[in-house]
């Protein structure tokens, strides 16, 4: 897959999921091979340029940790610049705006997926994003209010003539919460009749998940979000089994890896934005392993990071 200049294999990204999406995780799964293309977690583009990179989460990043695309939300178009100027200064590899996201804080902001309902400052923010940057620009977007196939090809045909490089679309309505079924079919033929690559995203847990959802899309690749906290081995896995890609780089143990991925928390974050990074990640991780309920309570219920990792510890020790 390539995006302008930028040639991606395995066509296979890491979605960004805000407190998830930052370098510890990323590190993690370079070392275990088969991921193409990073994402950061969400970004405000109106806060981005007075943010420190070297002690804010969203930013803190690893020389490995490429290629890179910062997202971004934007209620306003005169942040658009400075952002990307930021960006640049951060070596990012690509910039991505959210117009997916249906979080009530950026409904209060008309941002997210709500930018989409002001289609006159849409159309400003995205001309502004398309002059500022020399940087592939790329956006995330849902089906849409309702399962109307023109409309969503409509709105990336509207995308690509503004200067979009590649569209990830997550396969849900607006309104669908992350229990309903993804709505793979909606996208069937769309991507063939774009001339930007098409990632297609929501509601792959497994190998078969994303054979399936590539034949029922006929999507370049892929965007992977909770399914690879949940198994951390799902992208590496994918690139063996379906793009013929070699062996990851490293040979965890569930329980290696787990502690693999608090020793990165530590290595690349304060103390204070340790142990809430370690939570969310546990409450994806602890559900594919048997009896990860205990694992989830006893981490949720820790006070500190150091509390956590001996509750853990002691969770694999009767687990063995």
């Amino acid at each position: 897959m390539k995006i302008r200049d930028l040639a991606i294999h395995p066509p296979l990204a890491l979605a960004p999921m805000v407190g998830l999406s930052h370098s510890a995780l990323r590190t993690l799964l370079i070392e275990l091979g088969g991921v193409g293309l990073l994402f950061s977690e969400m970004l405000s583009a109106k806060r981005l340029p007075s943010e420190n990179e070297t002690i804010s989460p969203g930013l803190i990043r690893a020389p490995l940790e490429s290629p890179l695309f910062y997202q971004i939300y934007a209620s306003e178009s005169s942040n658009i610049e400075a952002a990307v100027d930021k960006l640049v200064e951060l070596d990012a590899q690509g910039v991505d705006l959210n117009l997916g996201c249906p979080a009530p804080q950026l409904k209060k902001i008309g941002a997210g997926r709500f930018l989409l309902d002001r289609p006159d400052e849409l159309v400003t923010v995205l001309r502004r994003l398309r002059k500022a940057a020399t940087l592939p620009v790329s956006v995330k977007i849902r089906i849409g209010e309702q399962p109307d196939r023109n409309r969503l090809l409509q709105t990336c045909r509207f995308l690509e003539d503004e200067g979009v490089d590649l569209i990830t679309i997550h396969a849900r309505l607006a309104g669908d919460k992350f229990c309903r079924r993804p709505r793979w079919e909606l996208l069937d033929g769309l991507p063939d009749r774009l001339n930007v690559p098409v990632l297609a995203n929501g509601g792959i847990f497994s190998v078969e998940d994303a054979r399936r959802c590539l034949e029922c899309t006929g999507a370049s690749g892929l965007m992977i979000g909770r399914g690879v906290v949940r198994w951390p081995w799902l992208i590496s896995d994918i690139a063996r089994e379906l793009y013929h890609c070699q062996s990851p780089l490293a040979q965890y143990s569930r329980e290696g890896l787990y502690f693999a991925f608090i020793d990165l928390l530590k290595q690349r974050f304060p103390r204070e934005r340790r142990l809430g990074r370690l939570k969310q990640f546990t409450h994806y991780f602890a559900s594919a392993h048997d009896f990860g309920h205990l694992l989830a309570s006893r981490v949720q219920s820790s006070s500190s990071l150091e509390q956590a990792t001996e509750r853990a510890g002691e969770f694999f020790r009767q687990a063995a």
